[in-house]
């Protein structure tokens, strides 16, 4: 099998800075010269690191029809933080656990990180078939690199037919690049997902042109099929019997890490992510200035929910990004989700299309927000508020009086 780089001897100088970059050792100096020498991953930092463009990437070859059948089961990146799996993962097993039925096929979770075994039961009790750890120390910290190597390595050895991630900070970031070295296609910020019942392809819908048109993707060459998915766009629902599954623990030779982390600080609004809220109070443009939020808070305080708002109010920094619900925001899924001011842009709308019960207040009778909405009050935002505020206020303290 010919070798992922080639080495144009008569360039090379022997500076032996191709060396250094290899995160494999996979180069050495014979000489005065370079030399692969051991297991090459095709990352390109040679070829980058090299200043006299002695060293190239081969052509890879595209992966045939012929061999797609070899690809089976739905994957899922079980994604962890502090040795706690984040949310949108129950999510994503759901979606797996119906995506799989229809496949006919195992559901299958990727745990990496380190000192995680214990999570693994989680994974197994919301419906996974098989879970596959890996265990490293490199893997302690995020970082996209090992990440990568990591689920390339897994991949390259199981052969999944499709895998599912979180949209989030690290889904974001690494998947992406898994799907480069993978040679296959990925689809962002999908909506919905569904197998077709003929070509058994992965539909993967998601919001295109703005959020003006839904766009269904399918990957009909290439494998694994790829898809991320914002937390919050799907529902997770309990698995009713018990279930049953297998631990694999897998022992790879993974990158080494690049950085090295000094210190970790823990936003201030970690704890309260509003797309794990159950109630959200949201404004918008309607409410005119940033003091007036402190009204939301209030509500949100009396009604047990957490602050949300448009993205004007985000950009005129009223409140931090991490607040936004939207397209280009958070995608939520409350219970009730009450928005103030907001008129409900289609790119608002698409943020919060799993909310169970939408409640709107907006003095324009014509605001986009009341087509969606399951109760709408006509009115100004800053005369509804306070009345609202002072009637739960009267009901809790009648309420603790009996």
């Amino acid at each position: 099998m010919d070798a992922p780089i080639i080495i144009d001897v008569d360039k090379c100088k022997g500076c032996k800075k191709c060396v250094k970059g290899c995160p494999f050792g996979a180069l050495e100096m014979v000489g005065k010269k370079a030399v692969l020498t051991g297991d090459c991953r095709a990352c390109g930092a040679c070829v980058e690191a090299c200043p006299f463009h002695a060293i190239t990437a081969r052509e890879r070859e595209k992966k045939a029809d012929a061999h797609l059948e070899d690809y089976k089961n739905i994957w899922v990146f079980a994604e962890q933080r502090h040795g706690k799996i984040h949310n949108v993962v129950f999510e994503l097993l759901t979606t797996g656990r119906k995506l799989a039925n229809d496949r006919n096929c195992e559901l299958c979770a990727v745990l990496l990180g380190y000192k995680i075994e214990d999570l693994a039961k989680q994974l197994i009790d919301s419906g996974a078939d098989k879970v596959y750890i890996v265990d490293d120390p490199n893997l302690e910290i995020y970082e996209a690199g090992p990440y990568t190597d990591a689920l390339y390595q897994l991949v390259s050895k199981y052969k999944p037919e499709t895998i599912l991630a979180g949209a989030t900070a690290i889904g974001r970031s690494f998947i992406a690049r898994a799907a480069v070295r993978l040679q296959t296609g990925l689809t962002a910020d999908c909506t919905n997902l569904a197998i077709d019942p003929k070509t058994f392809l992965l539909h993967q819908t998601r919001p295109a042109f703005g959020g003006n048109i839904m766009a269904t993707i399918m990957t009909p060459n290439h494998r694994p099929q790829m898809s991320t998915v914002r937390p919050g766009v799907f529902r997770r629902q309990e698995i009713a019997m018990p279930h049953t599954g297998e631990i694999l623990l897998e022992k790879l030779k993974i990158v080494a890490r690049q950085m090295e982390v000094l210190k970790t600080i823990r936003k201030e609004d970690e704890e309260d992510d509003i797309a794990e809220a159950e109630i959200i109070v949201a404004g918008g443009r309607g409410m005119m200035k940033a003091e007036n939020f402190r009204l939301l808070e209030e509500l949100a305080c009396l009604l047990g929910g957490s602050i949300g708002a448009s993205r004007p109010c985000v950009d005129a920094g009223w409140v931090s990004v991490s607040r936004q619900v939207g397209q280009t925001g958070k995608t939520v899924a409350p219970k009730i989700y009450l928005a103030f001011g907001i008129s409900g842009a289609i790119q608002h709308l698409a943020g919060i299309a799993g909310a169970d019960y939408i409640i709107a207040v907006n003095r324009d009778e014509r605001a986009p927000i009341f087509e969606s909405a399951n109760l709408g009050i006509v009115g100004d935002v800053m005369e509804v508020l306070p009345a609202l505020i002072e009637a739960i206020k009267k009901a809790k303290s009648t309420e603790s009086i009996k």
